[in-house]
């Protein structure tokens, strides 16, 4: 039963990479990339790695999804936080 459960979180997680790879726009990557570090966890956790499932639930689906996912918002809105940029001069 352990080895159906890892055979098929080993699958979840070849299929988070393929989409997190597959996908162009860096909102939708942070998304899978998420999802992607849930699944990991979860293998962790079925390989009985628990300390490691809860450090990929924190840093790999919460924290670097919420970052990328940040900078992406940063970058869009551009320079001084108008669309327009320069110094607030106007």
């Amino acid at each position: 039963m352990t080895d159906v459960l890892i055979a098929g979180a080993l699958l979840l997680v070849a299929a988070a990479a393929t989409a997190a790879v597959l996908n162009r726009d860096p909102a939708r990557q942070a998304l899978v990339l998420s999802f992607l570090g849930l699944s990991l966890a979860l293998l962790f956790t079925f390989v009985q790695a628990p300390d490691v499932a809860l450090s990929q639930l924190a840093v790999g689906s919460a924290l670097t999804p919420l970052m990328i996912l940040l900078t992406v918002r940063k970058v869009k809105r551009g320079p001084r936080g108008g669309p327009r940029g320069g110094n607030g001069d106007r």
